[in-house]
């Protein structure tokens, strides 16, 4: 080989890697998001557009340099493996997820492509991640408030209604978020001496017999501890019962406020959503999610609806709405 024709070889191999690398970086990256909740709530809107605004914030715009692919699994066990497998198909460089179970149905069909979730409770407990610290997996990102928190919402019935000594407790039994916040609870309760019954939420029947039944004997109060993607179906539902049974009734959903419940207590899960937006920012540049630490959050709300408050003929104490973040009238 001529010596000029070693060197012009020798100066294309050298810049073969800046070209891949302007070549990955110049291409239109895909990010799918595995929402719960239905497509067209409001709620779910919200949490979507902070995402959006976070990813925005980040530098990656929808239609330009990102495409931002949603499913809505509705809480539908059927169409959370579907649209899992689904996303998993269509080749995303990061996955967004909300609740627990959906993250393991996209475990369930890839352990490669990232995965960053928002509002999931006690992901070491789901075997989600080995770690808070060190998750190790595919997956990591954002956590919604621990379950000892769950204690807290007690201690809002009863600042709301000294004289309470009956509570019932809205839960889904069957995941960490529902028989940890349940457990929390008991703890608090039995120092307490507050009686508690559980309701399930298997369906609508199951938590309108359980609330009219407990509804029947005096000194009743309701706790609601979710998960959220467990009672985001019934969420009118039961806002609609207690308004109708005239009960004192404490969320930890914040959203459930908004929609004419009494009040709540909770993670911001907007914050949460744009801060999701970070993490999958990080992966995108290449960082690994197996080495981002989950999160806890970082901002907690106190909401009040003193229109419900009326409504059941119920009066706020002052010193609970001066602590409030947001006081809906």
């Amino acid at each position: 080989m001529r010596r000029r024709d070693f060197i012009t070889l020798l100066s294309s191999v050298a810049t073969w890697p800046l070209a891949a690398r302007a070549q990955q970086t110049n291409r239109v990256r895909r990010v799918g998001v595995l929402m719960s909740g239905v497509e067209g709530d409001p709620l779910g809107a919200a949490w979507s557009a902070a995402f959006i605004e976070g990813m925005k914030q980040a530098g990656w715009e929808p239609g330009r340099n990102v495409q931002i692919d949603f499913r809505w699994t509705a809480s539908d066990p059927t169409l959370r493996r579907k649209y899992a497998a689904e996303l998993v198909a269509s080749a995303p460089d990061v996955v967004v997820a909300t609740a627990n179970s959906v993250v393991q149905a996209l475990q369930e069909v890839t352990h490669t492509i990232p995965i960053v979730f928002v509002t999931t409770i006690d992901p070491v407990g789901g075997g989600l991640v080995a770690s808070l610290a060190h998750p190790g997996t595919n997956a990591t990102g954002f956590t919604a408030f621990e379950f000892s928190l769950n204690a807290k919402l007690l201690d809002l019935l009863r600042e709301l209604t000294p004289g309470v000594t009956r509570v019932a407790v809205i839960r889904d039994p069957s995941v960490s978020a529902g028989s940890g916040g349940f457990a929390a609870i008991q703890t608090a309760a039995a120092s307490l001496g507050v009686e508690l019954t559980p309701i399930g939420v298997h369906d609508a029947d199951e938590i309108q017999r359980g609330i009219a039944d407990f509804a029947r004997q005096p000194g009743g109060g309701l706790i609601v501890v979710g998960p959220p993607s467990s009672l985001q179906p019934y969420r009118d539902l039961i806002v609609k019962l207690t308004v109708e049974h005239r009960l004192p009734a404490v969320y930890a959903t914040l959203a459930f406020v908004g929609d004419g419940a009494l009040i709540s207590y909770g993670e911001d899960a907007n914050d949460q959503y744009r801060r999701a937006a970070s993490y999958v920012d990080r992966i995108l540049k290449g960082e690994k999610p197996a080495d981002l630490p989950v999160q806890a959050p970082t901002k907690y709300e106190l909401m009040i609806n003193v229109k419900t408050a009326r409504a059941i003929g119920l009066s706020i104490p002052q010193t609970l709405l001066a602590t409030a973040d947001k006081v809906i009238e």
